[in-house]
């Protein structure tokens, strides 16, 4: 098969590292192989030009006006008015010549880069030492890449060590879903037994032993989850093998329980949430995302100090000319109250004319609604954000730049992993953040999933990684009643995941993994109009939009075009 792969050499991307961390900047250049790997500086940017793109398949503007929380029942896009891959998955017309190319031509880009970069570290001209780590970031790196391809598509064909030239013969044929998996494995283990467990210095946020067993831990968990685990329906015999294991094991539940312990016992202590319920409660999950070095990432797309984030959700008049997505109020109420409780509860507290009261202190780390503080550029200080229509007068109803209908389609802003004193627009506030991509929440998380569904009833272990999660969350109490059945437990990890893990990338897998996308994916989802009248502010839910989806899209389609090149080359059901 003719992938793109046919290019000559990739063009390099050269890190810059100074005293902030490696990966600050890149930038371009043309170089080719003999001279990048017959000079040690040019082979280690080689090396970190794999680095770049990690963290792009989570990235919130990845299709424009919104990323894979677009894609889901998280948030509603932005920029509507084009046909891309958010509305495909909204609208359920997914297709694979409209589809974007990106998982399928980035992953394979960055797979032939380590293939090159393998190839040439036995001659590279540095110590045995940085030769050994190097080849053991690579292989990671080429792992990790694999697992972008198969948690879209499935089983794809694997490369090996080879590097294609135009001229050869490029296998098509797909793999399958076991050997892929044992593939990522066995690159995790093997590059892990190279690696520390945390780098420090300039080379912290390169890939460490916490990294490789951390992807690890989220391959075998979507493994073992339903979808893969032979829950998938398959007309075409051929297929059956490669979308996932054909048969359904529930010891694989073991196996993902195994390895998210790799990293709880494995560590010495050194990853671990970061707590911090004195400032206030629940300000540890805040202040975790706007440390460039804490206990808690195990994988992180590092970069200079950015406001990106700002840049994307914030409202209109905060600085904001290219908004991501908005969210949606489902996403809103998954967010239950700082006792613990899920709103429909009724002994929970949850007042509706009051809707934003005790809520779980989450909530105002990750949703921006109407009346929040967020900062802005004017006297540099936090100030409301006027969400509102005002019908004080009813000859006269307004509404700012940033209201509902305006500014938001659904009433709410995205504030997850935003810095209270950082805005959009004014040069000198920055926040030394990175973008997440392993992080120990979710390792935790992967945990109590595994070990819950390889249990009869959930135990001691299950309980405390769960209320170890909602502690840190500022719950008061947090923790969780006795005598959990399975059911009920596994409940509470998904809406745990889904508030912990919001707009990180996760729902949308996580939903597909579970099955549960044709429920939660085939549905109205909602927004909030908050109206203001001389009696005070009553919240009318309203409609956003009507969901479609189709048992189809709990796989991306292969890009036609891709397809096209080869028969060998199989396209996923239902495309």
């Amino acid at each position: 098969m003719r992938f793109f792969m046919y290019a000559a050499l990739v063009a390099l991307t050269l890190a810059s590292c100074s005293k902030q961390g490696f990966l600050d900047q890149t930038q371009s250049t043309d170089l080719n192989e003999q001279v990048v790997f017959s000079d040690s500086a040019y082979t280690i940017n080689f090396l970190s030009s794999m680095y770049a793109d990690i963290g792009f398949a989570t990235w919130p503007k990845r299709f424009g006006g919104g990323g894979l929380d677009a894609c889901t029942d998280e948030a509603e896009g932005t920029g509507l008015g084009s046909i891309n891959t958010f509305i495909q998955f909204a609208t359920g017309t997914v297709n694979s010549n409209m589809i974007t190319k990106d998982a399928w031509t980035t992953a394979y880009t960055n797979i032939r880069r380590a293939n090159i970069m393998l190839k040439n570290v036995p001659g590279a001209k540095f110590g045995a030492d940085i030769k050994v780590r190097a080849k053991a970031e690579t292989r990671f790196l080429r792992a990790y890449y694999y697992f972008v391809l198969l948690e879209h598509y499935g089983g794809v064909p694997l490369m090996g060590d080879s590097v294609y030239r135009k001229e050869d013969i490029i296998p098509a044929t797909r793999n399958t879903f076991e050997e892929c998996v044992e593939y990522i494995v066995a690159e995790c283990d093997a590059a892990a037994e190279d690696l520390p467990w945390m780098h420090i210095g300039e080379n912290y946020g390169r890939v460490s032993k916490a990294a490789c067993y951390g992807l690890k831990s989220r391959l075998l968990l979507y493994a073992a989850s339903p979808l893969f685990n032979g829950g998938a329906t398959v007309t075409d015999e051929r297929l059956r093998s490669v979308v996932g294991y054909p048969d359904a094991n529930s010891s694989r539940w073991e196996r993902a329980e195994q390895a998210a312990l790799q990293v709880m016992d494995g560590s010495g202590g050194q990853y671990a949430l970061h707590v911090d319920n004195e400032t206030e409660p629940g300000y540890g999950f805040y202040e975790v995302f706007q440390l460039r070095k804490n206990s808690e990432y195990l994988l992180a797309r590092m970069q200079a100090s950015n406001s990106d984030l700002e840049g994307i959700w914030n409202p209109p008049t905060f600085g904001v000319s290219s908004p991501g997505a908005r969210p949606y109020l489902e996403m809103v109420n998954a967010f239950g109250m700082k006792n613990g409780m899920p709103i429909d509860d009724p002994a929970s507290g949850y007042d509706p004319q009051q809707p934003y009261k005790d809520r779980d202190p989450r909530f105002a780390n990750t949703i921006t609604r109407d009346q929040s503080l967020v900062f802005h550029r004017d006297g540099l200080a936090r100030r409301p954000v006027n969400i509102y229509v005002n019908k004080t007068d009813p000859n006269n109803v307004t509404s700012g730049q940033d209201a509902v209908y305006k500014g938001t389609p659904t009433g709410y802003y995205t504030y997850k992993m935003l810095n209270r004193d950082v805005a959009a627009d004014w040069f000198n506030t920055y926040t030394p953040r990175c973008l997440p991509i392993i992080r120990y929440a979710e390792i935790l998380l992967n945990y109590a999933e595994a070990r819950n569904e390889r249990l009869a009833s959930p135990d001691q272990e299950v309980y405390q990684a769960v209320e170890a999660i909602r502690e840190r969350a500022g719950l008061s109490p947090y923790q969780l009643r006795t005598g959990l059945s399975q059911a009920e437990m596994r409940e509470i990890i998904r809406n745990e995941r889904r508030k912990e893990l919001a707009f990180e990338g996760h729902r949308f897998f996580d939903v597909r993994r579970w099955m549960i996308a044709e429920v939660v994916e085939n549905s109205q989802l909602h927004g909030t109009e908050p109206v203001r009248t001389s009696s005070g502010i009553a919240y009318q839910t309203i409609d956003v939009r009507k969901r479609v989806f189709d048992q189809r899209m709990y796989l991306w389609p292969i890009p036609q075009s891709e397809v096209a090149k080869s028969t060998d080359l199989l396209q996923n059901p239902g495309y």
